[in-house]
C-alpha cells in the first residue's frame, strides 16, 4: 500500500509518500509544495496542479492530511483552512480515502508520546522509515509522520 500525507500551510505544503505493508515500511519521496503568488486563487490552482502531479506519479491508496484545531492567529487559519480546502478537494478528485490528525494524534502515533518535540518525531520518522540522514524540511518530516499514521489507520 502507498500512502500520502499532507502538512498543509499557505505558501508551502509538505508532503510525504511512503510504501507499506504490516511488516515494513519505507520512504518514496518527499517534499515541498511551493507557490508564492500574491493572489490566493492562482497559489490555490498551483497547489492544485502540483498535488495532482505527485498523486499521478506515485499513486497512492490511501491520503493523510493535518486536521487545524487551534491556532493563535486567526489571520493564518483562515488561510490554511482554505488551502486546506482546496487540498481536500484535489485529494476527492483523485478518489483517495482521506484521514485526518491532529499533530497530537500524529505525534501519539509516531513516538508513542502526544507532546514529544519536532526533534523526537524527526528521529522516530527516520527510523521507522529507514531514512539514514535527517529529513528536511521539517513540513515534509510532519507529511510523513501523517502517512505513517494513515498506514497505520488502514492496516490495523
Amino acid at each position: 500500500m502507498i500512502a500520502i500525507g499532507i502538512d498543509p500551510g499557505t505558501t508551502r505544503i509538505g508532503y510525504g509518500i511512503i510504501q507499506s505493508d504490516r511488516n515494513k515500511m519505507f520512504c518514496i519521496a518527499y517534499g515541498i509544495l511551493a507557490t508564492s503568488s500574491k493572489d490566493k486563487l492562482v497559489n490555490f490552482k498551483e497547489a492544485e496542479k502540483q498535488l495532482s502531479a505527485i498523486i499521478k506519479k506515485y499513486k497512492p491508496d490511501v491520503a493523510g492530511i493535518e486536521k487545524l484545531f487551534f491556532f493563535k492567529n486567526q489571520k493564518t487559519i483562515m488561510a490554511v483552512s482554505e488551502m486546506r480546502g482546496v487540498i481536500m478537494l484535489t485529494l476527492a478528485k483523485h478518489n483517495l480515502p482521506i484521514h485526518e490528525f491532529t499533530p497530537l494524534q500524529v505525534k501519539q502515533n509516531i513516538s508513542a508520546y502526544g507532546r514529544a518535540d519536532k526533534n523526537q518525531v524527526q528521529r522516530m520518522v527516520q527510523m521507522l522509515l529507514g531514512v539514514k540522514e535527517p529529513i528536511k524540511p521539517d513540513d515534509a518530516v510532519d507529511a510523513l509522520a501523517i502517512a505513517i499514521c494513515s498506514a497505520h489507520n488502514i492496516l490495523s
